[in-house]
């Protein structure tokens, strides 16, 4: 093996050829397929004549268009209906397991993934969705793709790809309470930017990510592709092998103890070198929120909107763009910014550990009058591990709807949209104008224990305000 970082050595591993211009022919260890990037996928497979070549490293799930209130079939949605019968039969065709509803492991597919044990240190992981880049937590490289790489993928189980320089995120100290990994990642990608990492890697590392749960971490590697990196990634330890151990894909016995030894070996070595490094002070971030039409930009909770003279000339037109689109004049405070719907969910924070969050802030509160809440796990083991604990029940008697799982609001390619003007709170991913389901919505990401103070209030609050007053 290589020596070197554990971008270099996963890369080496999976390297097949080097193409003619630069290029290497990577192989896939791990195929995610869904609904909404598969159907032309498999089209183009027939038109050729080819068959799936490793269906057995292909993995499906549902999880775009499904309805969240009743996933009742047929859909009332014909469209929705469509894509979903296609996907179920693409895979009994091609003897690719899929996660269906009511299989008990249906759910967006970077939840599902992790928590049947498929995400693995040292893994290729590629899928046509850009948050892919979320496997990256477990010491994988994993990248989202375009419909046609999808078939390509499908039909050779490689992908041609230009290597990436690596930059080293280096975050040090201790979040303050009330600070959680979504709000560490939304100010690292308010630093450098959204084309900051562009041709780039990101690795995570330092003592502030070392204390992050897996959980958490996903949502870290999630965002990394907000930051315009391909992907990002977390070196392996023993918070990655305590989360696999004993999932359904996991190693098992003396297999489980030989890979344990293989994943630390990827590690990057204590002297490698990396093109670049970005040192980060966990002490210093407060809960972040975006004001504008880009997750770069954020702001502190007790932080204004930006005047153009606060930001770079190359930053002004956007930040022009989104004075006029977000409603918001220049030295306006993000706290207090009035909402209309709250939205926790998504392959950012819909997973079980951003539950219990939301839940601590909701339980004993009420959601203020006139907002619509919404909860939406991120798979049905999410759903029934919160029900099992109450989480559903603290939710509803605050006034949240609990509703099923599915990628919901995010992408809104299902009825969770948007209306009009409304601007929501959201635990999601993107901000970009009309990205949750309405052409002139507007969307304020936040963390989901911030969602919760927002919808308590009916506008931004700081939760770390909630969490010292009685729930009572």
């Amino acid at each position: 093996m290589s020596s070197g970082t554990l971008y270099d050595k996963v890369w080496d591993l999976h390297r097949v050829a080097d193409l003619p211009g630069g290029s290497t022919q990577l192989f896939v260890g791990l195929h995610l397929i869904h609904e909404v990037t598969s159907p032309q996928a498999f089209s183009g497979l027939r038109d050729k004549g080819l068959k799936v070549a490793c269906p057995e490293r292909t993995v499906a799930t549902v999880d775009h268009i499904v309805p969240t209130t009743s996933q009742a079939r047929p859909f009332a949605d014909p469209l929705a209906e469509e894509m979903l019968s296609t996907l179920e039969r693409n895979c009994a065709e091609s003897g690719i397991v899929l996660n269906g509803i009511g299989s008990g492991r249906q759910g967006i597919v970077h939840v599902i993934a992790p928590e049947l044990g498929l995400s693995q240190p040292g893994m290729t992981v590629a899928c046509g969705d850009s948050h892919t880049s979320t496997h990256g937590a477990f010491g994988a490289i994993a990248f989202g793709i375009g419909t046609s790489q999808v078939r390509d993928v499908l039909a050779s189980q490689s992908l041609a790809m230009n290597k990436l320089k690596v930059r080293r995120i280096l975050v040090n100290g201790q979040l303050s309470a009330g600070v959680s990994a979504k709000d560490l990642v939304l100010h690292v990608i308010r630093t450098l930017g959204v084309k900051g990492g562009v041709g780039y890697a990101y690795e995570f590392a330092g003592s502030a990510i070392e204390a992050l749960s897996m959980e958490e971490r996903m949502t870290l590697c999630n965002m990394a592709i907000e930051g315009g990196a391909r992907c990002g990634y977390v070196n392996p330890d023993q918070t990655t092998f305590d989360y696999l151990k004993g999932r359904p894909h996991a190693p098992s016995g003396a297999a489980w103890d030989a890979a344990v030894d293989w994943w630390l070996s990827l590690a990057t070595d204590a002297a490698a070198e990396v093109d670049d490094e970005v040192v980060f002070d966990a002490t210093v971030i407060a809960p972040t929120v975006t004001w504008g039409i880009t997750p770069g930009q954020g702001l502190g909770i007790d932080e204004c909107v930006p005047s153009l003279t606060m930001l770079d000339p190359g930053e002004r037109p956007i930040a022009q763009e989104a004075y006029r689109y977000m409603d918001l004049q220049p030295g306006t405070p993000i706290a207090g910014v009035p909402i209309d719907v709250c939205f926790i969910g998504s392959c950012t924070n819909g997973r079980l550990s951003d539950l219990r969050a939301a839940a601590a802030v909701a339980r004993g509160r009420q959601v203020a009058k006139g907002i619509k809440a919404f909860v939406v796990p991120g798979s049905e083991q999410v759903a029934r591990a919160a029900e099992a604990e109450g989480l559903d029940q603290v939710f509803s008697e605050a006034g949240f709807e609990w509703r099923e799982p599915g990628c919901s609001m995010c992408l809104a390619m299902n009825p969770d949209r948007l209306e009009g003007r409304q601007i929501s709170a959201s635990s999601s991913n993107r901000n970009f104008k009309g990205r949750q389901g309405s052409a002139s919505g507007r969307t304020l990401l936040m963390s989901p224990a911030m969602v919760v103070a927002a919808a308590v209030h009916g506008r931004v609050t700081d939760v770390r305000t909630l969490a010292l007053h009685s729930a009572s």
